[in-house]
């Protein structure tokens, strides 16, 4: 074999010819090439046979080390109860017993055999046993139980040193992990799955807690206690026999199998009911419970609640369309009744043969229609249908009556009513400054058109409206914004009633100061009673104050709003007066931008 070149050097081979001599570079290989690349890592120059040298030294220096653990009572040993015997103990192997390797073992067997074999202690003087009576039986026995796998799983499985106690609850109270921590390792080396998890601390999340005692619950033993066996089917004479005593090995194998599982069962639950985690997740569990109990309940109420609500709802939403329902009816029914009075009077021509007592009578059934209610229409039309034209129209007279007595009545009540607010609003404004100067009716309309005219927002709203009233009022009396805005709070706390009736009767104040409106022979009848008719010529300067009157007299939720307001002025049709309304709007908000306008021009000048 050819050594690795010094550096600098070139490994090569001569050979003897007749030429010259040649050089030739070779290179290790095979088994060679392995020495070479150790050598090379470990910076020496050696041999192969010199590292296989120094490997079996290395070996020898390791068993001289084994012999160190040498069990001490191995030459009391009874070659006879070999079975019972720490097999490790006895190859000086009890410091790493099952952790050891067959190199190992067979070092230690080696070890012992060249110290403790028979011919060299017959050699040294020392006695010997006869036969297999001699203690080096009991080594033979340990080598050959440790160098055969299967056997010594077995032996593995009762380790005569290991600690099958199982901790008791009581033991565990004061320091759980510390009492079952080293059981459960101790005993995690029988699981055939590798990886066994740790018992952990209190810190341990819940799943890394029940992944633990499940694994253990559910633990997988390789344990098995064959080595315990009481007879060898070697030794049986027959079949028969030895089926015989492989039956009783296996009941007994079984036997003690079922023993271990209820230990370590017995582990696993004395470990369960002590672990302070599982009584912390339980009590966190139950917490959660309750709270989730509890909001449910929350939820159950609260759902109670939306469904009473729902229902009450509801039940106040069929009311109210059951309400609708008998409104509409009754509308319509008022709606019938009141055609039918009109039909009937009209195919009467209204209980007289003269135009101008037709159409006042015409007037008068269109103020029944308004004021009457369904009953009354209702005996009012079974009055005219059952009698004659003369008795009819006794009839109608006769109602005309009661209706414009209740009219009278209510315009008196409404103006006691508005002396009454008269009153107590001067001596209000009395209070603020404003007593010497008395407010007219005339004054009232003209203060609640211009709050109307100048609405909230308009700049210096009420300087304005103050303005207003001092250019447009007949009384001569000079208004200050004080006064204006002591009044306007004077008015809204009167009564809705009570505006209404100062409304009312400033429109017939007006009617009363202007007249009725001269109508032409040829004025053809309103829309209300001949039809679609409307009139295209400009509005009169009468005209437009009735108009505005009516407007005021008759608020937007007035019922049936327009045909009292096309009854008002007279040749004018409802779809004339809603169009009139509708330029009205147009010039008032024409009239704000200018005003604004002027107002913001004099705040720059200023």
């Amino acid at each position: 074999m050819l050594r690795e070149a010094r550096q600098g050097q070139v490994t090569a081979v001569s050979s003897a010819l007749s030429a010259a001599s040649v050089h030739c570079q070779v290179e290790p290989v095979g088994r060679w090439f392995e020495a070479f690349i150790k050598r090379r890592n470990i910076n020496v120059s050696a041999s192969f046979q010199e590292l296989e040298d120094e490997k079996e030294l290395s070996e020898e220096s390791g068993d001289e080390e084994l012999q160190l653990e040498e069990f001490p009572m191995l030459k009391t040993l009874d070659p006879k109860d070999w079975k019972n015997q720490d097999h490790y103990a006895v190859l000086g192997l009890g410091h790493i017993r099952y952790r050891a390797t067959q190199k190992q073992i067979k070092a230690a067997h080696k070890a012992m055999v060249l110290k403790h074999h028979p011919d060299k202690r017959k050699a040294a003087g020392e006695q010997i046993g006869e036969g297999d009576n001699d203690y080096f039986t009991c080594i033979t026995k340990a080598y050959e139980i440790l160098s055969d796998p299967v056997k010594r799983r077995a032996f593995n499985s009762i380790d005569p040193i290991f600690d099958n106690s199982v901790p008791s609850k009581s033991e565990a109270k004061e320091n759980f992990f510390e009492v079952f921590s080293p059981v459960f390792e101790r005993n995690a080396r029988w699981s055939n799955k590798k990886s066994v998890p740790k018992l952990g601390d209190m810190n341990s999340s819940f799943e890394e807690v029940d992944a633990f005692y499940s694994f253990w619950y559910n633990f997988d033993s390789w344990r098995e206690f064959s080595y315990l066996d009481e007879e060898e089917k070697e030794k049986a004479e027959c079949r028969d026999e030895r089926r015989w005593i492989e039956k009783q090995n296996r009941a007994a194998r079984a036997l003690r199998k079922k023993e271990e599982m209820n230990r370590i069962r017995t582990l696993v639950d004395n470990a369960y009911s002590c672990d302070p985690r599982i009584k912390k997740f339980k009590e966190e569990e139950k917490a959660k419970k309750e709270a989730e109990k509890k909001a449910k309940q929350k939820q159950a109420e609260l759902e109670a609640v939306r469904l009473a609500k729902e229902k009450e709802e509801e039940e106040v939403r069929q009311q109210a369309l059951l309400a609708k329902k008998e409104k509409e009816i009754q509308k319509k029914a008022i709606k019938k009744e009141r055609q039918k009075l009109r039909t009937t009077c009209k195919n009467w021509n209204y209980f007289s043969d003269n135009e101008a007592e037709c159409v006042k009578m015409m007037e008068e059934v269109e103020k029944l229609c308004d004021r009457l209610e369904l009953t009354s229409l209702q005996y009012l039309n079974e009055a005219l249908t059952s009698t004659t034209r003369e008795g009819g129209k006794a009839a109608v007279v006769k109602q005309i009556e009661e209706v414009n007595e209740q009219i009278r009545q209510e315009k008196e009540e409404a103006e006691a009513r508005i002396r009454q607010a008269s009153k107590s609003s001067e001596r209000s404004t009395s209070s603020g400054g404003g007593g010497s100067k008395n407010w007219s009716e005339d004054d009232l309309q003209l203060l609640i058109k211009a709050v109307n005219l100048f609405p909230a927002g308009t700049n210096s709203r009420w300087e304005v409206i103050a303005n207003y009233m001092n250019l447009h009022s007949t009384t001569g009396i000079k208004r200050t914004a004080k006064d204006v805005i002591n009044k306007a709070k004077s008015l809204q706390k009167l009564d809705p009633h009570q505006k209404d009736d100062i409304n009312k009767k400033a429109f017939d104040k007006f009617k009363k100061d202007h007249g009725a409106v001269p109508q032409l022979d040829n004025a053809a009848p309103s829309e209300r009673f001949e039809g679609p008719v409307t009139d295209s010529s400009p509005w009169t300067t009468e005209e437009q104050k009735l108009l505005e009157q009516a407007l005021k007299t008759y608020p937007v939720n007035t019922p049936e709003r327009w045909e009292k307001i096309a009854a008002a002025v007279p040749g004018r049709s409802k779809k004339d007066c809603m169009k009139r309304y509708k330029e009205l709007v147009e010039m008032v908000k024409a009239k704000k931008a200018a005003q604004e306008q002027v107002l913001n021009a004099t705040k720059a000048k200023k």
